[in-house]
């Protein structure tokens, strides 16, 4: 009884944050930055100096023996989809917050955004396979469902496998969609399946990752874990090779996610767990619009 007490007085904590900041700050940013999937006639009208030519409607016009021109609106609903990464990774944090924390306030804040804007929003829950299925709807007690998902669901694994998550988006949505993949993406050979995720949807990429994790400081011998495998290893900080060697494959593995991103044509931003995310955001939504 405790817990559930715990995890809705959060649920009411992060609505309160993340819809006064979608409310306030993402409003007129998401809704520039996230097209609709297409155009829908509106209405016919006489032809004007300018009009594309391509938009005449022929019958209309033989029918009044003068040109009058299709007009179209954006249609504005979307259906967005969250892909969020329940891994094991995502539990670790130097600073004041985790990085699932991180991941749970962004997902709240896109979710309130998307709601606000008429939109469907739906979740998969991934870790090395589907834990988890909530299918597009719209309103705000579907969103406080997915806020109390995102606090307390507790995952069969501790894996991951981005391209499995990948995958079973291409294959549950069938029209296109906007995806947000939150993760730290710590997993490799994910590039093939998001160019083709990304060719059927528009794929946008939320990596979070904790500062302490680019780089080792000099603390002697520690003992650490694989927050995924369970299984532990000792490391001698205090040998120079040993630091340079970690720093210079975090370099490596950040080229590595850039050169899939742009490959794949997938929009990205970086959000370190000590930082604000707003900022991150909003850098995305004004890049994008």
């Amino acid at each position: 009884m405790t817990e559930t007490t715990d995890i809705l007085k959060r649920v009411r904590q992060i609505e309160i944050k993340t819809r006064g900041l979608s409310n306030n700050i993402f409003a007129g940013e998401y809704h520039s930055a996230f097209k609709g999937r297409g155009m829908m006639f509106s209405e016919v009208r006489e032809y004007q100096y300018g009009d594309d030519i391509r938009n005449i409607d022929w019958n209309v016009t033989a029918r009044f023996h003068h040109p009058y021109v299709k007009v179209f609106e954006e249609e504005r609903e979307l259906t967005v989809m969250l892909l969020i990464d329940v891994s094991g990774s995502r539990e670790f944090g130097t600073t004041w917050r985790f990085k699932k924390n991180v991941i749970t306030e962004m997902a709240a804040v896109l979710a309130f955004s998307a709601i606000q804007n008429n939109d469907k929003i739906g979740v998969i829950f991934f870790s090395d396979h589907i834990e988890k299925f909530i299918p597009p709807k719209k309103g705000r007690k579907h969103i406080l469902y997915i806020i109390r998902e995102l606090i307390g669901f507790k995952p069969e694994s501790r894996g991951t496998n981005i391209s499995e998550a990948l995958r079973y988006l291409t294959n549950a949505i069938r029209k296109r969609c906007t995806a947000f993949i939150i993760s730290d993406f710590m997993d490799d050979n994910f590039e093939d399946s998001l160019k083709i995720a990304n060719h059927k949807h528009d794929v946008v990429a939320l990596r979070v990752y904790d500062p302490r994790e680019t780089e080792i400081p000099n603390i002697g011998f520690v003992k650490l874990k694989d927050a995924e495998t369970g299984n532990y290893t000792w490391i001698n900080t205090a040998n120079k090779k040993t630091r340079e060697a970690y720093k210079e494959w975090w370099r490596k593995n950040e080229q590595r996610l850039q050169n899939a991103f742009s490959k794949s044509g997938v929009d990205n931003v970086a959000v370190p767990t000590n930082e604000d995310y707003v900022k991150a955001l909003i850098s995305l939504f004004k890049k994008r619009a």
